[in-house]
C-alpha cells in the first residue's frame, strides 16, 4: 500500500519577544491608545525621556497586539550596537535569519519580509538614528505586510511616522509601581498609613519615571521611606539651589541616577563605572576579569569585598539586572545606567585600561572558544558565542579602531571561523574579515589566518573570484614567511573551491595535499576531518564509493572520540550517498536524519539543504514520489539562502536531477509542481521536523456505525479529515 503524504500547513506564528522578568505596572490607557495607533499606522515610534519606560512599554503593546501578525512579532535591540554598517545584520540576526550567500543583509531583510505580515520592534537606535531611518523607510517601501514599532528618544522622521510620546506614569500608577519593586526587593513592605505621604512624596519628586522608581525602591534594603526622601531632597538642592525647585525629567533621572550613585560604597561606584565597557549582557567570569583590581579582588579577602560581592548589591540596588539565559546566568546594564558609569570611567582616566582589559579577555574567550569547537562542548560553545557576539563586536572594533592592534582584530575575525562557518554568520563573518583585511597588521600570523577564513567563507558564498584572490594572497605569504599552518589552510580551501567548482581531480589532488600537510605538523581538527569528508566527496562523485567510505568511517570514529558533531553531519552526508547508492534507503534515511538534525541545531543551511535533497531521493526509492516532491520544494525554498542551487555543480545537482525526473514521471507535472509549492510553503524548522518524522501514514479505518449510532465516549467532539490532506490523497492516487 502506498503511503500517503501528510498535508501540508502554514509555519505557526512566531516570534522572539522576550517574558517578563516582574510584573507590568498600569498604563493601560497608553496601552490601548498605542494599540489603536497600530491599527493604522504601519510605523509607530515611542518616544520620551530617558527611563521613562520606552522599551518595556513598547514590548508589552507587541505582546497584546502579536496575534494580529501571522508571521509574529520581532524585537531587535540595537542599543549594544556602535557600528552602522553592522545595523542591518542586527536586525537580520534579530529575525533568525541564516544566509550564506554574498548579497547584502538589507537586501536579505527585504527578500524576507516582502510577503510576510510581522511586526518589528526595534529599541535602542538614537545613536544609529539616520542609519535605522534609511533601513526603515526601504523595508516600509518594499514589504508591505511590515509593521514597525520603534522605541527611542528621538522619532526615526520616516514619511508615515507616528510619533507616541510616552509620559512618566501618573501618581497612582507610579506609587504602585514602587510598591511592587520595593515588596519585591524587602519581603513585608507594604503601603501604610505611616509612610504613605513619604511614597507619594518621593514619586513625585522622581516625576513618576520607572527607572528612577526602582533604584529608590531598590534602597528600602538598607533606608527607610522617610531616610530616601531625605536624601533626595539634598540632591535636589544641591543641583538646583532651591528646596522645591522643579527639574526637567531628564534632569530628574540624571539626579536620581547621581543620588543612588552617592548613595553607593566606593567599592560599588569602581564596579558600576567599569562595568560599563561591557556591550549587552555579560558573565561573572568576564566582570571578575575585566572589573577585578586590588580594591575589586576576584575572592573576598581582609575584608574587602569581592567583585561578587559587589556585584550583588548593584542588583539588588536595580544597578544591574540579573538574567537566566541558555548559557547560565548573565547580567546587564540599562542603557542609561552605563552611560553615567562610562562617564565616570572616563573622568577616573581609567577607560582605556578597562577596554583594553575587556578586549584581552574576549581575545582569550574565542581562542579557548575555538580550541573548544573541536570537542562534546560544540553546542554549549555555539550558544556561548552567540551571546557574547556584542562583546566580541566591540572588541574587534576596539582592536581595529587602533593601528598598533589592528592584528589583533585580524586575529579575532579569523578566529571566530567555527561561529561564521558553523553557525550560520557568513555574511557578519564576511564583514568582519573584510574590514579587518583593509589595514595591514605587523603579525603576519595573523593576517594570513585572516585570509584564508575570508577564502573559506567566500568559497561557501559561491564568490569563486573573491575565494581565489583570498586564498592566493595567503599561500603567497605564507611561502614567504615560511608559515607551514597558513599554507595548509590555504592549500585545503583551494581544494574545497575546487569541489564545488566540478575540478575534481584537482581537488583530489589538493586535498590530499592539506591533508599530508596537516598530518606533517600535527594538526587535528573540525577542518582537518572536514578535509578528509570533503576528500571523501570528490572520490565518491569520481564512483569510488568504497574509498569514500572508508575515509568516512574514519572520520566518523575520530569524530566520535572527540565528541565533534558539526563535521560528523557531513560525514553522515556522505556515508547515506554510498547506502543510497547501495540500495538500502533504509540505511540511508536513518544515516540523513542524524545529519539533519545535527545541521539544523548548528543553523547551518547548506548542510540541512544537501540533506534535505538526498533525502527527497531516498523518499523517491522508498515509494513517495508526493513526499519527495514536497522535500524538494523546501529545499529549492533554501538555496537562495545558500548561494548557487547545488554551486551548479553537475555533480551535487544528480540526486536532485534524478529525483525531479522519476517524481514528475510518477506523478504527472501538474500534481508534482502541486507537490513542490507545497513544500516551498514550509519554514525551515517545519520542513525539518517533516523530514525527520517522516511521511505520516494513514490512521486505520474505523469500523463502520449503524446509522443514527454515536460515537463511544460522546465527550470527544466529531472531527474530519482536513481537505489539504484529502486533496494531497486522491491527487497521490490518481498519480
Amino acid at each position: 500500500m502506498r503511503r500517503t503524504s501528510r498535508p501540508v500547513s502554514p509555519s505557526p506564528a512566531h516570534g522572539s519577544l522576550p517574558a517578563e522578568l516582574n510584573p507590568f505596572v498600569g498604563r493601560r490607557e497608553e496601552l490601548a491608545e498605542l494599540g489603536r495607533l497600530l491599527e493604522n499606522a504601519r510605523l509607530v515610534t515611542v518616544t520620551g525621556v530617558g527611563g521613562v519606560g520606552k522599551t518595556r512599554f513598547a514590548l508589552r503593546t507587541a505582546n497584546d497586539v502579536q496575534e494580529r501578525y501571522c508571521d509574529g512579532a520581532w524585537l531587535a535591540e540595537l542599543s549594544a550596537l556602535t557600528d552602522p554598517g553592522l545595523l542591518e545584520h542586527a536586525v537580520v540576526e534579530a529575525l533568525g535569519l541564516t544566509d550564506h550567500t554574498s548579497k547584502p543583509p538589507r537586501r536579505v531583510l527585504v527578500d524576507h519580509l516582502a510577503e510576510r505580515r510581522l511586526l518589528l520592534v526595534l529599541d535602542g537606535f538614537e545613536h544609529l538614528v539616520d542609519a535605522t531611518a534609511g533601513l526603515v523607510r526601504e523595508l516600509l517601501r518594499r514589504a508591505p505586510g511590515l509593521t514597525v514599532l520603534a522605541a527611542g528618544r528621538l522619532p526615526l522622521c520616516v514619511e508615515g511616522e507616528q510619533i507616541f510620546s510616552l509620559p512618566p506614569m501618573p501618581g497612582p500608577d507610579a506609587v504602585r509601581l514602587f510598591t511592587d519593586r520595593a515588596a519585591a526587593g524587602r519581603p513585608g513592605f507594604r503601603l501604610t498609613d505611616t509612610n504613605r505621604d513619604a511614597v507619594h512624596e518621593l514619586c513625585r519628586r522622581l516625576d513618576g519615571l520607572p527607572l528612577a522608581l526602582e533604584l529608590a525602591a531598590g534602597r528600602l534594603k538598607a533606608l527607610s521611606v522617610e531616610q530616601l526622601l531625605d536624601r533626595l531632597d539634598d540632591r535636589f538642592r544641591l543641583l538646583t539651589g532651591s528646596t522645591r525647585g522643579t527639574l526637567p525629567r531628564h534632569q530628574t533621572l540624571r539626579t536620581a541616577i547621581g543620588w543612588s550613585h552617592e548613595l553607593c560604597t566606593p567599592e560599588q561606584r569602581l564596579l558600576w563605572a567599569r562595568l560599563s565597557v561591557f556591550a549587552g549582557q555579560f558573565d561573572l567570569e568576564a566582570a571578575e576579569y575585566v572589573c577585578g583590581g586590588p580594591e575589586l579582588p576576584g575572592d573576598s579577602a581582609l575584608g574587602v569585598p569581592s567583585v561578587l560581592d559587589v556585584l550583588t548589591d548593584l542588583i539588588t540596588q536595580s544597578v544591574v539586572v540579573r538574567e537566566d539565559t541558555a548559557p547560565g546566568v548573565r547580567y546587564r546594564m540599562l542603557d542609561t545606567v552605563r552611560e553615567y558609569g562610562a562617564d565616570w570611567l572616563a573622568a577616573m582616566g581609567d577607560a582605556e585600561r578597562v577596554c583594553r582589559r575587556h578586549r584581552d579577555w574576549y581575545l582569550g574567550l574565542a581562542t579557548w572558544c575555538e580550541l573548544d569547537w573541536f570537542s562534546p562542548r560544540q553546542a554549549e560553545v555555539a550558544a556561548r558565542v552567540g551571546s557574547e557576539l556584542p562583546n566580541l563586536r566591540r572588541a574587534m572594533e576596539y582592536s581595529l579602531e587602533h593601528p598598533q592592534d589592528v592584528h589583533l582584530g585580524q586575529y579575532l575575525a579569523g578566529t571566530l571561523w567555527f561561529y561564521w562557518v558553523g553557525c550560520g554568520r557568513l555574511s557578519e563573518g564576511r564583514h568582519w574579515l573584510d574590514h579587518a583585511l583593509e589595514a595591514e597588521s605587523r603579525h603576519e600570523p595573523h593576517r594570513l589566518k585572516a585570509l584564508w577564513v575570508l577564502g573559506y567563507v567566500a568559497v561557501l558564498q559561491g564568490d569563486a573570484i573573491g575565494a581565489l584572490a583570498a586564498l592566493q594572497e595567503c599561500r603567497e605569504g605564507a611561502e614567504l614567511s615560511a608559515n607551514p599552518v597558513a599554507t595548509a589552510y590555504a592549500v585545503h580551501r583551494s581544494g574545497c573551491l575546487a569541489l564545488v567548482s566540478d575540478d575534481m581531480r584537482r581537488a583530489e589532488e589538493l586535498l590530499r595535499d592539506a591533508l599530508s600537510r596537516y598530518e606533517e605538523i600535527g594538526e587535528l581538527n573540525s577542518n582537518v576531518l572536514m578535509a578528509q569528508v570533503e576528500l571523501a566527496m570528490a572520490v565518491a562523485f569520481r564512483g569510488d564509493l568504497a574509498q569514500a567510505v572508508a575515509i568516512c568511517e574514519e572520520v566518523t570514529a575520530v569524530c566520535e572520540d572527540h565528541g565533534e558533531r558539526w563535521t560528523l553531519a557531513y560525514a553522515l552526508y556522505v556515508l547515506a550517498y554510498a547506502a543510497r547508492t547501495h540500495g538500502r534507503p533504509d540505511r540511508a534515511r536513518e544515516l540523513l536524519a542524524e545529519c539533519l538534525a545535527i545541521d539544523h541545531a548548528f543553523n547551518d543551511l547548506l548542510g540541512v539543504v544537501l540533506a534535505l535533497e538526498l533525502l527527497a531521493l531516498v523518499t523517491l526509492d522508498e515509494g513517495d514520489p508526493a513526499e519527495a516532491a514536497v522535500l524538494q520544494g523546501a529545499a529549492g525554498r533554501i538555496w537562495p539562502s545558500v548561494g548557487l542551487p547545488l554551486f551548479g555543480s553537475a555533480y551535487y545537482n544528480t540526486p536532485h536531477a534524478l529525483c525531479e525526473e522519476k517524481a514528475r514521471e510518477r506523478l504527472g507535472d501538474v500534481p508534482y509542481e502541486k507537490f513542490r509549492r507545497q513544500g516551498a510553503s514550509l519554514g525551515l524548522d517545519a520542513v525539518v521536523a517533516r523530514a525527520l518524522e517522516g511521511p505520516a501514514r494513514p490512521a486505520p479505518a474505523a469500523p463502520p456505525r449503524p446509522r443514527g449510532a454515536s460515537a463511544p465516549g460522546n465527550s470527544a467532539p466529531h472531527t474530519r479529515e482536513p481537505a489539504a490532506s484529502r486533496s494531497v490523497r486522491n491527487e497521490e492516487t490518481a498519480g
